[in-house]
């Protein structure tokens, strides 16, 4: 492994042409914001437990593993592609599925279950927003607004709550443009804004850049040319790096791999240093 010199800054790509970024993308969730963190160990057993009522089910851990490969290989998508997958899996083991839509409406409430006490504590002042943010969030977007930078936001949960959570925690005002999930979601997705951000504003690959801990900003990014960043935070202890992010990641091509931004003073020199 190469790391920038005295940081945690790991070089996966260190041959990416730097000192050129004009405009940055961020995803929100894991990316920037805590405020969801778990949610996967509330999807994961809500399809569980949904395939183990289906007529010609595996067996527990089985299904188990089934819904965890798709679940993480999805994640940074719109959350209605995991349910119109989860609605696949049932059909094909002969039961009678839901609508995608339901079965997201049923996740929705479970999972405000476990984190609506977070959002109205943030709102309330009871929670700091510094401890729903990844560290260094918020300095690393005060960094890049002072730089010039325009910001913008995409994420694969719905657009209101994106917007909401973003204002809770104070980070809302940072973006140029937010994006979230969609009721026409074929037409809300990051490829579709990070193409309409390199075209509005008629940027090459280099002076683009984003910054995420799921595989598809990044891999779109890396589709359309630009650096990618990514995030590999462990979300459950704000501190390190996450393995099976750091992976997952690297294997959609990510250029640098971060912990957190807490040394975002040191991964903002080498974005922008001309190349040597």
């Amino acid at each position: 492994m190469s790391f920038l010199h005295g940081t945690d800054v790991e070089l996966i790509h260190p041959g990416i042409s730097r000192g050129h970024v004009r405009y940055a993308l961020f995803d929100f969730d894991g990316t920037l914001s805590l405020i969801r963190e778990g949610w996967q160990s509330v999807m994961i057993p809500m399809m569980v437990e949904i395939l183990m009522q289906t007529p010609r089910h595996e067996s527990e851990y089985e299904l188990r593993a089934v819904v965890t490969e798709f679940v993480e290989r999805l994640t940074g998508e719109q959350t209605i592609y995991q349910m119109i997958r989860l609605a696949d899996e049932v059909a094909r083991r002969g039961g009678r599925s839901a609508a995608p839509q339901e079965y997201k409406r049923q996740y929705h409430a479970r999972l405000w279950a476990r984190i609506g006490g977070r959002v109205a504590a943030l709102k309330s002042g009871q929670i700091a927003p510094a401890d729903m943010l990844v560290p260094g969030a918020r300095e690393f977007l005060e960094t890049l607004r002072a730089r010039g930078v325009p910001c913008y936001l995409a994420s694969g949960t719905d657009e209101p709550f994106v917007r909401d959570e973003a204002t809770a925690l104070g980070i809302a005002g940072y973006f140029a443009g937010i994006y979230g999930a969609r009721d026409d979601y074929q037409r809300a997705t990051k490829k579709i804004v990070i193409e309409q951000i390199l075209r509005d504003h008629q940027l090459n690959g280099a002076e683009f850049v984003a910054f995420g801990d799921g595989y598809v900003e990044i891999e779109n990014t890396k589709s359309a040319g630009g650096l990618a960043v990514g995030v590999a935070t462990n979300e459950a202890e704000r501190r390190g790096v996450n393995a099976w992010k750091r992976e997952r990641l690297i294997r959609a091509g990510a250029d640098v791999i971060v912990p957190d931004f807490r040394q975002h003073a040191e991964l903002m020199a080498y974005l922008f240093a001309e190349e040597e």
